[in-house]
C-alpha cells in the first residue's frame, strides 16, 4: 500500500504537557517518519479556558482519510476528550492536510480553515514544512506566516518528548512569552 503524507495539529489545555505526550505516542504507531514542530502556548481563541500547547507533526500513513480521522477521534477519548465531566480539551487532534487533497469529505473539509486563521497552527506549520504549499492559497506556509496579520497571542516553550527537545533554545530567547 502506498505512503500518504499528512500532516495534523496537536493542542491541550488540561495536564498540557501529559496529554501531548500521550498523543505523540499514539501517533507514533499510527504515521511513519513522523516530525514535530516546536510547541507554542497560547491564550484561548474562541473559548473561555486557561492557555493551551499546540504543535503540529508531519508524517506518513498508510490509512485511508476516513479511518485516520477515526483512529484520531479514539486517541482523543482515550485522553478524556469525550468524558461527559472534562473541563477543558485535555486533547485535540485536527487532520489539516492529507496529502493535497480539497474539499469536504464526509464532513472533513481539507485543508483545514484553522491553517490561515490561526497562529498557533501556522507558525508551527511555517516552522515544520517551510517550503511545503498550500494546495489553496499555492504559497508556502513560511511565506503566508510571513505575510499573516492574526491578532493572536503565542510564545514558543521547551518541550520534550522521548529525550528530545521539540523546542529550540534559540527560538525560546527570540520569541520570550508575552504576557
Amino acid at each position: 500500500m502506498s505512503l500518504t503524507p499528512v500532516v495534523l495539529g496537536l493542542g491541550s489545555n488540561i495536564e498540557r504537557e501529559g496529554h501531548l505526550r500521550a498523543g505523540l505516542e499514539a501517533l507514533a504507531g499510527l504515521l511513519q517518519g513522523m516530525r514535530c514542530s516546536p510547541v507554542f502556548e497560547s491564550r484561548a481563541v474562541g473559548i473561555k479556558s486557561g492557555p493551551f500547547f499546540n504543535l503540529v507533526v508531519a508524517g506518513f500513513t498508510e490509512l485511508p482519510l476516513r479511518e485516520l480521522d477515526r483512529r484520531l477521534k479514539f486517541i482523543e477519548a482515550d485522553n478524556g476528550r469525550y468524558a461527559p465531566e472534562r473541563k477543558g480539551l485535555p486533547l485535540d487532534i485536527d487532520v489539516l492536510l492529507y496529502d493535497d487533497l480539497v474539499g469536504n469529505f464526509d464532513g472533513l473539509v481539507l485543508p483545514r480553515a484553522e491553517i490561515l486563521k490561526n497562529a498557533f497552527v501556522l507558525w508551527p506549520l511555517a516552522l515544520l514544512l517551510p517550503d511545503r504549499l498550500h494546495p489553496l492559497a499555492q504559497r508556502s506556509f513560511a511565506e503566508l506566516w510571513q505575510a499573516a496579520r492574526i491578532d493572536q497571542q503565542l510564545w514558543p516553550v521547551a518541550f520534550q518528548w522521548r529525550a528530545v527537545e521539540l523546542t529550540p533554545a534559540e527560538l525560546i530567547r527570540t520569541f520570550p512569552p508575552s504576557l
